[in-house]
């Protein structure tokens, strides 16, 4: 428990100096980053705590945001809700939206819940152009920050500390949601709803409940973007961010409290990078759902999580070269999936294809990485094979020592058990 207080404070320290140590462009991330954070762990209460998956979260962002927006033009950012104050209008709307359209969702458990929800968030996202009195159409609506309390909120540093001062409280207030009896009912109807409502309790009013209150969050990491980029448009309906939302709590640990956040800041701060550095980004996070979901099911969080208990358990010294090993077969494994993708990426485009018909029976070279590859010679693929097959084997053997290490300290645990009953029986 104490480790964990050091380390939540040692987070938060590190959090509140961002602005001070890295350049403007690099806070704007920082802004994007902590809202996708909370906007993860809102779902993740949803999903994660109470077992209802939802395909149209960004119905209740976008909701939050719009309404926001309307308020800061209405009210100027001053009087009654000054612009420090905004987001209880985004958690007001979720709130109240949440509430009416969990009431239809949940009347339906599995699947069927989830293509309900789908179905708000397409409608929303249909309607939205074509009501432009409330949504602005395909232009959107723009507002402007006001100054509050001596700030101007005319920089991002600004619009950073008031955003992770509302996260943070979102996410304490989360928290101690799920310690609440409500809270632990959530978990009752991811575990057995019939036993539930066998016990007597009303399924339906918890399920909206819970619903209302994981919309309510949502809305205000929607009045959040609303703040940060002084606009809101339809496209905050849009399936892709559902379904954004959705990778990046899996990714992160849906069944752990912070996974989520964890997961959201990973990809956010993974696309913000990446998307500057090829065009193929989006598969490249879609990989990393794959190879997540496929071989750390229980997310980034489950894993740190099995590491630190494997720490605990063997010892750093009798794990270091498994890490080793691991290490370096990751990175012969992304080196080879970097290579192969910009490599096909680059001979499948429209550019390369027409040079290709231009010179005829010749394919030209492809430049990568500073050299020049010839996609007919065998050397080239023999690259990323060999990457392939050395880094595999590089994993076959971090593994195995893995293994070993935690086979020797369970053996080491059973002897010493062994020594205690031995010594007890025979005083």
């Amino acid at each position: 428990m104490r480790s964990r207080i050091i380390l939540g404070a040692v987070t938060v320290l590190a959090l509140v100096l961002v602005p001070v140590v890295l350049p403007p462009s690099l806070v704007n991330a920082g802004i994007q980053m902590l809202i996708a954070s909370l906007f993860a762990c809102a779902f993740s209460l949803l999903c994660g705590q109470a077992g209802m998956l939802s395909f149209g979260h960004s119905a209740f962002f976008g909701v939050g945001a719009f309404a926001t927006v309307h308020a800061m033009n209405a009210l100027g950012g001053d009087g009654l809700l000054p612009t420090p104050f905004m987001p209880l209008v985004g958690a007001a709307t979720g709130l109240l939206v949440g509430l009416v359209a969990g009431w239809f969702a949940t009347k339906r458990t599995g699947v069927y819940f989830a293509m309900i929800t789908l179905a708000i968030g397409e409608l929303l996202y249909a309607l939205a152009p074509h009501l432009g009195g409330w949504f602005g159409g395909e232009a959107g609506v723009s507002t402007m920050r006001m100054p509050a309390f001596g700030l101007s909120f005319g920089n991002n540093t600004q619009v950073y500390y008031l955003t992770l001062a509302w996260v943070l409280l979102c996410l304490g207030l989360l928290y101690l949601f799920t310690r609440t009896p409500l809270g632990r009912v959530a978990l009752g109807l991811r575990e057995n709803t019939r036993r539930m409502r066998f016990l007597g309790y009303n399924v339906h009013a918890a399920s909206v409940m819970v619903f209302a209150v994981s919309t309510m969050f949502a809305g205000v990491a929607g009045a959040l973007q609303a703040i940060n980029i002084e606009s809101a448009n339809y496209v905050l309906f849009n399936l892709d961010l559902s379904a954004e939302v959705l990778l990046n709590s899996f990714i992160g640990g849906v069944t752990f409290f912070l996974g989520p956040a964890i997961g959201a800041a990973l990809m956010t701060f993974f696309g913000y990078v990446v998307s500057d550095l090829t065009t193929s980004w989006l598969l490249y996070k879609g990989l990393l759902f794959v190879v997540v979901m496929l071989f750390v099911p229980r997310g980034i969080a489950g894993l740190v999580r099995a590491i630190a208990a494997s720490v605990r358990n063997c010892g750093f010294a009798a794990l270091s070269v498994a890490f080793i090993l691991y290490g370096v077969a990751a990175v012969l494994l992304v080196a080879g999936t970097v290579f192969s993708v910009e490599m096909l990426q680059r001979i499948f485009s429209q550019d390369y294809l027409s040079l290709a018909r231009l010179s005829g029976k010749e394919w030209p070279a492809v430049p990568l990485f500073g050299e020049a590859w010839h996609p007919l010679s065998a050397t080239t693929w023999l690259v990323p094979v060999a990457l392939f097959v050395i880094g595999l084997l590089v994993l076959r053997q971090a593994v195995r020592r893995w293994r070993a290490a935690v086979e020797a300290a369970a053996g080491a645990t059973g002897e010493a058990d062994a020594r205690v009953l031995t010594s007890g029986a025979s005083s």
